[in-house]
């Protein structure tokens, strides 16, 4: 804001030039050149002004940043999914069940939701890029042990250990973009973090399945874990530092505080809910698909299953599209489109034909990563304060969303086959569309009102 010397410098010029000259071109010369000094006198106020610092689409760190953190996206997501294209060969491997083997990936999920809230604690008083860079050095180093694992047991320790280190990941990211990013590139910023989270998922379940056909299920995983290595490199060499964080220091009872705060605001718990019952879905059908797909009628080789994973790009499209869905339709007709689309892949894919499954995974992994992308970013931008902790409370529900659809999904598979699956992930659907429209009605009381409150 202009200083009051300045206005009144401002003012002195333009009092001067209404001074009586001694004829008119005098008068108009005298305009002229008041009007000239007011102007540079404003221009110069604008530019001692401080402006926003934080990157923006065309700054020289933003490239930077992005690809980043899509490269933490890729190991991450990599890394905690890495056994479920191979539950079929890991329940052949050990004599387990479908629901026993599906621990290997609910164990992870599970392990990062129960973690995430206090490594973003952590990363409130280290750094969000100390915190990422830690969190992917012990995933990594856990990976390259997951392939030795002797028995399930022992496979699911190391899994649940993995996941836990992976928690530091994703509220620190979200919180890094929050803080180094404007406001009007947030969605597409997080949007392209969502994207490396798909392709992550994608190379990582198609690199396991063909390599896990040719060698072995167990050298699928040390594919992975190299993988990941070479992400978590890319990543540390390529993210900026930050230059909006503050540490501070958190006590457990101020994080218990800022929790509350959390858990007490309407729009975040409903945004929390919607994120849990989308990665329900997404959770129990590709934990459960592998073994449909390995079963009659389709009988498909490890390797092709694999490969069915390559609907993940469907993903990375509809994620980076989140912005722009959100600008037309608003965020609640962005979900609403978001849930549809998933509905409609569910019961398409309770088809026996391969292209009509197929037809029916791209909806449903289109309408879940759009959903998820709208949703965690309106967390982002809806939390004023303790941005980490809103965050890591999403995250947190989220994936023990995952967690849940995935045993719930392999029991309900083993129970009634892929119709039971189907049957998890509408229920899960219907909660996301009554959450949604309590919403809707919630915000049309409150409107409703603030206007009799103005009368």
């Amino acid at each position: 804001m202009p200083s009051a010397s300045t206005k009144a410098a401002a003012t002195h010029a333009v009092a001067d030039s209404r001074k009586t000259p001694d004829s008119p071109a005098a008068q108009d010369a005298s305009d002229a050149r008041a009007t000239s000094e007011a102007r540079a006198i404003a221009e110069a106020a604008k530019a001692a002004e401080p402006r926003d610092t934080r990157l923006a689409p065309g700054a020289p760190g933003f490239r930077r940043l992005s690809l980043a953190l899509f490269a933490a996206g890729v190991a991450t997501f990599a890394l905690l999914y890495s056994t479920q294209a191979l539950l079929p060969a890991v329940s052949d491997a050990f004599g387990a069940t479908a629901s026993a083997a599906s621990w290997t990936v609910s164990g992870a999920t599970g392990a990062l939701a129960l973690c995430v809230l206090p490594l973003s604690a952590l990363s409130e008083r280290f750094g969000r890029r100390s915190m990422m860079t830690a969190s992917l050095a012990v995933a990594v180093a856990v990976a390259l042990l997951v392939p030795l694992a002797p028995n399930l047991e022992t496979l699911i320790l190391l899994r649940a250990l993995q996941g836990a280190a992976l928690a530091g990941v994703p509220a620190s990211a979200m919180a890094f973009l929050a803080e180094e990013v404007r406001p009007r590139a947030l969605i597409a910023a997080i949007g392209l973090f969502v994207a490396g989270n798909s392709i992550g998922g994608m190379s990582g379940r198609l690199l396991t399945g063909w390599v896990a056909q040719l060698w072995g299920w167990r050298a699928g995983l040390a594919a992975v874990g190299l993988l990941a290595v070479v992400c978590a490199v890319a990543f540390r060499f390529l993210i900026p530092p930050a230059r909006h964080f503050t540490s501070v220091a958190q006590s457990p009872r101020t994080l218990a505080r800022t929790v509350r705060g959390h858990l007490a605001d309407p729009l975040l718990v409903r945004l929390y809910a919607i994120g849990a019952l989308f990665m329900t879905v997404f959770g129990a059908v590709y934990t459960v698909i592998g073994y449909r797909l390995t079963e009659a009628p389709f009988s498909l080789p490890q390797g092709v299953v694999g490969s069915i994973f390559l609907v993940y790009l469907v993903g990375t499209v509809s994620s980076a599209a989140a912005g722009r869905l959100v600008g037309r339709m608003g965020r609640r007709g962005a979900l609403y489109l978001a849930v549809s689309t998933t509905a409609a892949g569910l019961l398409l894919s309770l088809a026996d034909t391969l292209p009509l499954v197929l037809a029916g995974l791209v909806l449903i992994t289109a309408g879940f990563f759009a959903g998820h992308a709208v949703a965690s970013s309106s967390v982002s931008r809806t939390a004023k304060t303790g941005r980490a902790q809103a965050s890591a409370l999403y995250q947190s529900a989220y994936y023990l969303g995952s967690s849940v659809g995935g045993t719930l999904g392999a029991v309900a598979f083993h129970a009634g086959g892929w119709g039971g699956t189907v049957a998890i992930g509408l229920v899960a659907v219907v909660g996301v569309v009554s959450v949604t429209l309590y919403g809707s009605h919630s915000a049309r009381v409150a409107e409703r009102r603030h206007r009799l409150a103005a009368v």
